[in-house]
């Protein structure tokens, strides 16, 4: 069992703020003072009884020694604690532990903490873990302890990499230019590609950058087309908080021109706003293409060309059926029109043949005046008191008997009283032919 150790304890001054003793209040009693037995134990203690116990002038070297156990004890104890163990830490290359602070532009932030593998997924506490076990291993101070070179460079690599990171602007502006996370978009012609994991992890990738969150999944060949829709519609209006204000051009060191310095700001305000443009017509781009390669959007549109044709065949048919209808009703028309000229023409031409059938029995009527010396008494030539009673009579008749038949009859019935009875029964047939009218 070691030996005690006298220790001597010296109590700190009061602070100035501390109240006079007699403005102390005393909030209770001191118990009783009890005798303990105290044993100190710890790598320092130790060394201390090994420098008193021997007088070697080796004892700066163990001092050395047993500060580099402790550290790296202490350094074991706590990798050990951490969520993240060993085993799961990320190989550190030749070249990666060898780059310039000076260059810390030009560094992969994440490749320095060994958060390669979550990049912009990496939480807070993902980034203050790594750090602490990278300023475990390359602190300066434990390097020196074991006797390495003293070469501080990847260690301030560390703390400009922690510092970008837990500051959220300059975090997203590293971000955004990223070079390890592919800008690369699919160009919709790759053969034997399935859509979803073709561009599900393109849009994934992107939708980081939105402003608005949470950003609607892409989905699947089962997803509802108002969900599909609604995704294309909010692309379409994509809002990036994407900059690119970390590829600034610096001025360089000692530079008091302020010309220059405004000079190279108009620069990088035109560099960033072109990368946005391109940014924004990449976005553009990606979405057009993934609608026009989208199996569902095809479908979509297939179907509603089918609905815009039916209602397109629809009003062709009505069309055609309303054509149709106008045509049977013109040719109706056309053919009534026909049949009233047709009969028109008949009743014409019947007309003419009765007026000439009238003119031919009114001339024969004529004629039997004629010929029957009209009606004087036999063996008696007519006198002009006789033609003139004679033809008013058969003006009479003519003009009161439009009738074809009618006036065959007159004719047929003076004829047959005129052969019977001479002209006293023909003048007296006329007579009563005249009284008839």
């Amino acid at each position: 069992m070691s030996a005690d150790v006298p220790f001597e304890i010296t109590l700190c001054v009061a602070p100035a703020t501390a109240p006079a003793a007699g403005e102390a209040k005393i909030h209770g009693s001191v118990t009783a003072a009890q005798s303990q037995a105290v044993s100190s134990v710890g790598v320092y203690v130790q060394h201390y009884r090994r420098r008193l116990e021997s007088a070697d002038s080796s004892s700066s070297d163990d001092h050395l020694k047993a500060h580099s156990d402790h550290v790296t004890a202490e350094t074991s104890r706590a990798l050990q604690n951490m969520a993240v163990g060993d085993e799961e830490d990320e190989e550190e290359s030749a070249l990666l532990l060898a780059s310039d602070p000076k260059q810390w532009k030009k560094q992969d932030h994440y490749a320095v903490l060994g958060l390669s593998r979550l990049r912009y997924r990496a939480t807070v506490d993902d980034i203050v873990k790594s750090h602490r076990k990278k300023v475990l291993r390359h602190h300066p101070d434990k390097k020196a302890a074991q006797g390495l070179a003293n070469d501080d460079r990847f260690f301030k690599c560390i703390q400009k990499a922690f510092d970008i990171l837990m500051d959220p602007v300059r975090r997203k502006q590293w971000d955004s230019v990223d070079p390890a996370i592919s800008t690369a978009i699919p160009t919709g012609k790759e053969k034997d590609a399935d859509f979803y994991a073709l561009f599900g992890p393109v849009f994934e990738r992107e939708a980081r950058f939105s402003t608005k969150q949470p950003v609607p999944e892409l989905g699947d060949a089962d997803s509802a087309r108002e969900d599909v829709e609604g995704f294309y519609s909010f692309w379409y209006e994509f809002d990036s908080w994407r900059s690119f204000e970390y590829l600034d051009k610096d001025a360089a060191d000692g530079n008091g021109n302020r010309d220059e310095k405004r000079y190279i700001e108009g620069k990088n305000r035109k560099e960033r706003a072109n990368r946005k443009k391109e940014d924004v017509q990449r976005i553009s781009t990606l979405v057009e293409t993934a609608m026009k390669a989208d199996p569902r959007m095809v479908q979509f549109r297939e179907d509603d060309k089918r609905k815009r044709n039916a209602k397109r065949d629809a009003r062709e048919e009505e069309a055609r059926k309303a054509a149709e209808a106008k045509k049977a009703a013109d040719e109706a028309a056309a053919k009534a029109a026909s049949e009233s000229a047709a009969k028109e023409d008949e009743l014409k031409k019947q007309r003419q043949q009765a007026h000439k059938l009238l003119k031919k029995e009114q001339r024969a009527l004529k004629v039997l005046f004629k010929t029957a010396n009209y009606f004087a008494p036999a063996d008696s030539a007519p006198s002009a008191a006789d033609i003139t009673a004679a033809t008013e009579k058969l003006d009479k008749i003519i003009a009161a008997t439009p009738d074809f038949e009618k006036l065959v009859a007159i004719r047929e019935q003076i004829e047959k009283a005129h052969a019977a009875g001479g002209s006293e029964s023909g003048r007296a047939a006329i007579d009563e032919a005249v009284s008839k009218l």
